[in-house]
């Protein structure tokens, strides 16, 4: 490969893990006020496994079309009018082209932060769409000290920093995952409730002063859980049903609501300084992204599976 060539996940169709490839593409070249960043990390995410698929906004992409949101890497080229960075500063953030799982992706200097030399590669580029994600869900329900929130799929990728940063601001958390997650969850504060049949009885059981706010981050049943369990519309949030939200006059915020470089910063602060952490569940070489979404895919995931380029 020549220096004028980087590698990227493509699709040319719509499909399971097995259409994407690695395909050579010219090194994009950093427009004004862009920089370059040479990606050493990339997390993926369902929502880039629902686009692939066709099933979240069908139509939407271009073919041949890139994937990936997260990353972390190193600064190698600056564009035109580029004070806030450096080459070789070290940075982690986002793009919004659909372009980060690659070894290098041209970015808008507004949506990079400095990488926190307490930060890991992995875990840099992992932080955005879950950290901003579980940011906006909790400011949505505003949880007071003391109050009681659950939270589907509490040990996933979002759902394991939502439990955390409710914690932090004082709730006490049902988490509701698989058994094999109790452990987790017990160790960072929540009370873990299994999935499955009786769920209803078992969130009783383990409020019986009642639940303050809920946050969906599973599915459109879990939503209307929260809805029969008579907890106040305006404290229930999802981050993935947004249909039914509407329809049910419940919250619905997402990783945009929050995609701005201080929330960045902030969940960065809370990693790097150990309030929070961000579990890395697995990594694997660029090569082998069909691999990882397949793991991805099982939906049992504890943290995040990131892309090494």
């Amino acid at each position: 490969m020549s220096e004028k060539k980087a590698r990227a996940v493509r699709f040319d169709q719509y499909g399971g893990p097995e259409v994407l490839h690695i395909a050579e593409v010219p090194v994009p070249a950093p427009a004004a006020g862009e920089v370059l960043v040479e990606v050493r990390a990339t997390s993926i995410n369902p929502g880039e496994a629902s686009i692939r698929s066709g099933t979240f906004m069908p139509g939407s992409a271009d073919f041949p079309s890139g994937e990936g949101s997260d990353l972390a890497g190193v600064v190698t080229r600056l564009g035109d009018g580029v004070t806030e960075f450096a080459v070789g500063d070290e940075v982690l953030g986002f793009s919004l082209r659909r372009s980060s799982h690659a070894t290098h992706v041209a970015v808008p200097t507004g949506q990079l932060i400095r990488k926190p030399p307490e930060l890991s590669w992995p875990v840099a580029g992992s932080l955005y769409v879950v950290g901003v994600t579980a940011y906006a869900a909790v400011r949505a329900v505003d949880p007071q000290p003391g109050q009681t929130v659950a939270v589907s799929a509490a040990a996933g990728g979002v759902g394991s920093l939502v439990v955390q940063l409710l914690r932090a601001r004082g709730a006490h958390v049902l988490g509701i995952a698989s058994p094999a997650n109790a452990d987790w969850l017990t160790e960072h504060g929540a009370t873990p409730i299994s999935y499955g049949a009786g769920l209803a009885d078992r969130l009783r059981s383990a409020a019986p002063d009642g639940i303050d706010s809920f946050i969906d981050l599973f599915g459109p049943e879990y939503l209307q859980l929260a809805v029969d369990l008579g907890i106040a519309r305006d404290r229930i949030e999802t981050v993935i049903s947004f249909e039914l939200a509407e329809k049910l006059g419940t919250q619905h915020k997402g990783s945009m609501d929050a995609s701005t470089q201080e929330v960045l910063a902030e969940v960065a602060d809370l990693v790097a300084t150990g309030t929070i952490e961000i579990p890395i569940a697995a990594t694997y070489p660029l090569d082998e992204v069909a691999a990882a979404f397949r793991e991805l895919e099982k939906r049992h995931t504890r943290g995040k599976i990131v892309l090494l380029p």
